[in-house]
C-alpha cells in the first residue's frame, strides 16, 4: 500500500523507494501535509483509526498523538516488522495484510479511516470502505487529484465513481498536494478527499442491488443520451424508457453525467415498481 515518508535519508528514501514501486508507492515527505491529513480526519482522544499502508511511519506519528489507538495494515512484511519499534509505549496495532482483503468487522464502530494509498486501487478501496457492513464514519484518503475531484463531482459531471461514493458519504475535498513533495515523483498531483459515511444511504428506501443496476444502465454508453443509454442497459424499448423518465421527470435529452443523485433514486423507483 501507499506510504507516508519523513524527512530522513536520502539513500534510505531511494532504497525504499525502488523497493516498493511495483506497489504503486510513492513517499510523501512534507510535514504540513501530513499534518493536514490528520487535521482533516478531525481525530479525538476517543477514536480508533485504520491507517491503510503507513510504511515508515511518519503518518502514524501524526495519527498517534491525536488518536486513542492506530490500526495500521501493511501488505509489505518488512515494513509492518519494523514499524512498532518506531512508537515504543504507544496504543499501536500493526497488521500485516492485503486491505481489500482485511475484515473491517474487527473494527470498533465508528472507526475512521486514513490513508495515502496507490492510485490503481483508489476505486476498490472506496468501494470496500463504502459497500462494508461496518463502515467507518470518516474517510480520509490523499489520492490522485483527478480522482478525488471525480469523487467530489457536481451534477454535470458525475460518474459512476461519484454515484457511488456519495450515496454512502458526503465527499468534500481538501488541499491539493503536488507532485514533487512525493519520491519517486508522480506524474500527477494528489488531493485530500473526505467522505463523511450518511447514517443510512441515500437510496434506503430500495435495493442497492436494483439502484447500482439503474446507475450502471445510465452510463453504459457515456456519449448518448440517457434514453438511449437506459434502453440499451435495461434492455427495454425506447418508448418504455421515455415512459420512465416522465414520470420520474427527468429529460430523456441528458446526459447520466447530470443526473443528481435524487434523479437516481426516483428512476429506480420507478423502473423496479
Amino acid at each position: 500500500m501507499a506510504c507516508l515518508w519523513g524527512s530522513g535519508s536520502a539513500g534510505r528514501l531511494s532504497l525504499m523507494s525502488a523497493q516498493n514501486k511495483s506497489l504503486g508507492q510513492n513517499w510523501l515527505y512534507d510535514r504540513e501535509i501530513l499534518s493536514a491529513i490528520a487535521n482533516c480526519a478531525e481525530i479525538s482522544k476517543n477514536d480508533t483509526v485504520l491507517e491503510i499502508g503507513p510504511g515508515l511511519g511518519t503518518l502514524t506519528s501524526e495519527l498517534l498523538r491525536r488518536a486513542e489507538k492506530v490500526i495500521a495494515v501493511e501488505f509489505d512484511s518488512e515494513l509492518a516488522r519494523k514499524l512498532p519499534a518506531q512508537f515504543p509505549g504507544k496504543n499501536l496495532e500493526v497488521l500485516t495484510d492485503d486491505i481489500l482483503k482485511f475484515d473491517l468487522s474487527k473494527l470498533p464502530k465508528n472507526y475512521k479511516v486514513v490513508a495515502n494509498i496507490p492510485y490503481y486501487i483508489t476505486n476498490k478501496i472506496v468501494q470496500m470502505l463504502m459497500t462494508a457492513k461496518n463502515k467507518p464514519q470518516l474517510v480520509v484518503l490523499l489520492v490522485q487529484k483527478e480522482v478525488a475531484q471525480r469523487l467530489a463531482a457536481k451534477p454535470g459531471k458525475m460518474s459512476i465513481l461519484s454515484v457511488s461514493a456519495q450515496v454512502f458519504a458526503e465527499v468534500t475535498l481538501g488541499e491539493v498536494v503536488s507532485a514533487k513533495l512525493f519520491a519517486p515523483s508522480p506524474k500527477v498531483d494528489s488531493q485530500i478527499v473526505i467522505l463523511r459515511i450518511r447514517k443510512t444511504p441515500i437510496f434506503a428506501e430500495i435495493k442497492e442491488t436494483d439502484f447500482f443496476r439503474v446507475v450502471k444502465a445510465g452510463f453504459s454508453s457515456k456519449r448518448k443520451k440517457i434514453r438511449s443509454s437506459l434502453a440499451g442497459g435495461l434492455k427495454l424499448p425506447k418508448d418504455k424508457i421515455e415512459d420512465i423518465l416522465g414520470k420520474a421527470v427527468i429529460s430523456p435529452n441528458v446526459r447520466a453525467e447530470s443526473l443528481t443523485l435524487d434523479d437516481w433514486v426516483r428512476l429506480t423507483h420507478i423502473v423496479c415498481a
